[in-house]
């Protein structure tokens, strides 16, 4: 994944665009693979790992009312997230111009009936907003690291030139 995340880092740098990430089920896997890119410090700004629903709202501004409806795992959650870390990371009142959030299910078992694996990936860049769905096989590790690699394969197609 290490080439992946290079050329994510690589194809930010390029555009002169700069990163926030925010992770639920991922709980810092994905940062953690774009900062052990040298260099990663030029575009990634920093993460949140908003693992808990409530943290959603208070530190991304993901809206009360979709997550009180919906819960945390829901396509709209993650394109909120992905748009809400772009300010939480801000610098110098000037906001990251490309989020990613990942939100999901890694199990063993699910807290709300959707099944195990269930993980929406989104990311807002200053073109558009995009969420996917995916519903990823395996153990939790797997399902991590499927999750992961989903949204670096989808930083690095949205963020093209």
């Amino acid at each position: 994944m290490t080439d992946l995340a290079a050329s994510v880092v690589e194809t930010l740098g390029r555009r002169g665009w700069t990163l926030g990430v925010a992770e639920s089920l991922t709980g810092g896997a994905l940062i953690a693979e774009l900062v052990g890119v040298p260099g990663a410090s030029s575009v990634v700004l920093g993460g949140v790992v908003a693992y808990a629903t409530p943290v959603k709202h208070t530190l991304l501004g993901v809206d009360e009312s979709l997550l009180d409806r919906e819960g945390p795992v829901h396509p709209e959650v993650a394109r909120q997230m992905a748009r809400g870390v772009r300010r939480a990371v801000s610098v110098d009142d000037i906001d990251a111009a490309v989020g990613v959030a990942t939100t999901g299910i890694a199990g063993p078992i699910s807290p709300d009936g959707q099944p195990v694996g269930t993980v929406h990936i989104a990311v807002a860049t200053p073109e558009r907003v995009e969420a996917r769905s995916f519903l990823f096989p395996g153990d939790r590790n797997r399902i991590r690291s499927a999750s992961v690699r989903a949204a670096l394969e989808m930083l690095r197609e949205m963020c093209r030139e």
